[in-house]
């Protein structure tokens, strides 16, 4: 058993230990845990399609908080990216989305999203706003109605300097690896 301390003598790591204990022994409901510590909300595979990955990933977002980066077209000063979002964010709390914005530059913007399940619908409103350039989600990046001729590439993912150096030593290593299904099979 742990050594008796007065409590006069506790110190910050006994105090959190203390508190543990006390938590562990209470009844605290699902919904005011943390959303790190709520078990993972029950997948129905019956309702995704193998054609469509991105149901997938509404099923596995669903109840789990999301980002998304949305860049508005033009060349907006940070006051004009404050109201056009504005006005982006009162339309999709009109229709009961819960989002909440923080503008992080002088033409874009993050939505927070409560249930990232709602991302994609959420992502379509966003894309066919007249002065939405792109909208960033799960890395996946989507031209909106403003963007412009060298933007409106259809779905592309952002380039990550991790994956640059992971194709330069497989190039340097002389080893093929490869994400497509072959017809032949290659012996290990």
């Amino acid at each position: 058993p742990p050594k008796k301390k007065d409590i006069r003598d506790y110190n910050d790591a006994d105090m959190a230990r203390l508190l543990e204990q006390w938590e562990k022994d209470d009844d605290i409901e699902e919904g005011d845990l943390p959303e790190h510590k709520r078990p993972p909300a029950p997948i129905d595979f019956s309702k995704i399609d193998p054609g469509k990955p991105e149901s997938i990933l509404k099923l596995t977002k669903k109840g789990k908080t999301l980002m998304m980066f949305v860049t508005v077209s033009g060349n907006p000063t940070e006051k004009e990216t404050e109201e056009i979002t504005s006005l982006w964010q009162g339309g999709l709390f009109n229709a009961n989305y819960d989002v909440q914005r923080f503008i992080v530059g002088s033409n874009r913007a993050i939505f927070m999203l409560r249930d990232g399940g709602y991302a994609w619908e959420i992502k379509d409103f966003l894309i066919n706003q007249e002065r939405c350039a792109d909208v960033t989600l799960e890395g996946q990046v989507y031209p909106g109605k403003g963007a412009d001729g060298s933007e409106k590439v259809k779905n592309k993912t952002k380039p990550e300097k991790a994956k640059k150096k992971k194709d330069a030593e497989k190039k340097s290593n002389g080893v093929k690896e490869d994400n497509r299904a072959t017809n032949q099979r290659e012996e290990l």
